[in-house]
């Protein structure tokens, strides 16, 4: 039986999240690729609630990159945002995407930026 792309990842993700839940003092970092632009929020998930997010959409810094240097610039974004909400651990969700080129380099510059996961 031939899975479609998003079946696929739609059955890694279920799988990633029965393992991975982010809480108020450990957050859940997950990571949405589109074609163009890159998303990262921190979601503690026993309240269901998104506490900081960042994005390539309206970053003016991010603007004119190729996609794997937006990626970064929105990893330092989230961790920059992150260590002034106090949070320094988080858990990540690479969301059914390879951890490989933006989803790596998201989360690479996040480290960077301060976040240990």
């Amino acid at each position: 039986m031939a899975f479609s792309k998003l079946n696929r990842r739609a059955k890694i993700k279920r799988r990633i999240r029965k393992k991975v839940s982010g809480t108020a003092q450990s957050p859940r970092l997950t990571v949405f690729r589109s074609n163009k632009q890159i998303y990262a929020q921190l979601i503690d998930d026993t309240k269901g609630v998104t506490l900081v997010s960042a994005s390539s959409y309206n970053n003016k810094a991010a603007d004119k990159l190729a996609k794997i240097e937006q990626a970064a610039v929105v990893g330092k974004e989230i961790a920059e945002k992150a260590v002034k909400a106090g949070i320094t651990s988080v858990v990540f969700d690479r969301n059914g995407y390879l951890y490989h080129g933006r989803v790596k380099s998201l989360a690479d510059s996040a480290r960077e930026g301060g976040l240990k996961f």
